[in-house]
């Protein structure tokens, strides 16, 4: 059968680096605040000429260099992100012009921090229907952009960055125990919590984009469940328990969150990604650049077993179970 499997990976990050004690200069925190409740140290802040299609456009550079392709080897671009540079045209549009790809297609996917996964499955679809036989899936926010920086509960949480992945439909035997690739996703929404984590603005109504708004502990307090309810789903549809995975890699949004979601499971914590610490919380991006982390520092390998995972506004959730 064809499965979709990751021949590229790749990540870019803005120029600037903004530390937890640079925020407490101009915020009412502390390093010791926002490490005790996130476990986030620092984060990176999108400058003058950075924008979510540049940052993009470096992440899909640098995964088509990995998977040593061109952008003639491509016919699908899909960008996971919540902040595009424009209304319209999407992100995916302007990504693919600049990458000089008249072919295919590209579009956005808005599902916020879930946006990888969902992109990751969408993919997989395409792939493995036989439609198409390579795409390119970018999860990319600068949500900077639209933070309240008066809202210490909310500004120290996010970062801005973009990671992509290539994956390739390639013939596989059919088992579930040895295939690579995409073996199962589940995706997952409920639009009742919407305003528990939302943007104040939008196109058909104020005409602005607004800033983003959280209720910290409902969100926390769905999140674990949501969190593991998709992860079983997957044990469920392959028959694998949390003792066979290699690696779990988590949407970066909060330690406390990361771990006890892994400790519901009972995924031994030395298998987790944390990257946390280092980007804070780049929604969409948040999966692809852990996993660009993880890979580049040799952990992540050909033939193992790894679980994604993402819980976002709208609420939007789900995983995503692949071998590498």
């Amino acid at each position: 059968m064809m499965r979709s499997v990751v021949v590229g990976v790749g990540s870019a990050l803005p120029a600037r680096v903004v530390t937890n004690e640079e925020l407490a200069q101009k915020v009412d925190t502390s390093d010791e605040w926002i490490v005790q409740r996130t476990g986030i140290r620092q984060r990176y802040l999108a400058g003058e000429g950075e924008t979510s299609s540049t940052l993009g456009l470096a992440a899909a550079i640098a995964a088509l260099e990995d998977a040593g392709l061109t952008p003639d080897d491509l016919d699908l671009i899909i960008v996971a992100t919540t902040t595009p540079d424009l209304t319209f045209p999407s992100t995916a549009t302007q990504i693919q012009a600049k990458l000089e790809m008249f072919h295919g297609a590209a579009f956005d996917v808005q599902a916020v921090c879930s946006g990888f996964v969902y992109g990751v499955s969408i993919a997989d679809k395409f792939l493995s229907s036989g439609s198409h036989r390579r795409a390119l899936v970018i999860g990319v926010d600068t949500l900077s952009r639209i933070l309240n920086w008066e809202d210490r509960t909310t500004c120290v949480l996010f970062g801005d960055g973009a990671g992509a992945i290539i994956l390739e439909a390639q013939e596989q035997p059919g088992e579930i125990k040895t295939d690579r690739g995409v073996l199962t996703s589940h995706l997952r929404s409920d639009g009742r919590h919407g305003p528990r984590l939302c943007a104040t603005g939008g196109p058909s109504t104020t005409g602005t984009v607004g800033v983003l708004t959280m209720e910290g502990k409902e969100v926390f307090r769905h999140a674990v469940g949501m969190i593991t309810d998709v992860v079983y789903d997957a044990y469920k549809a392959t028959g694998f328990t949390s003792d066979d995975l290699t690696w779990f890699v988590p949407h970066q949004a909060n330690r406390r969150i990361i771990d006890s979601s892994a400790q519901k499971l009972g995924i031994d914590p030395a298998k987790v990604v944390i990257t946390v610490d280092r980007h804070g919380n780049t929604s969409a991006a948040s999966i692809p650049l852990a996993l660009a982390t993880a890979y580049g520092e040799g952990r992540i390998k050909q033939g193992d077993l790894v679980m994604l995972e993402a819980m976002g506004g709208g609420f939007t959730w789900g995983s995503a179970l692949l071998r590498w």
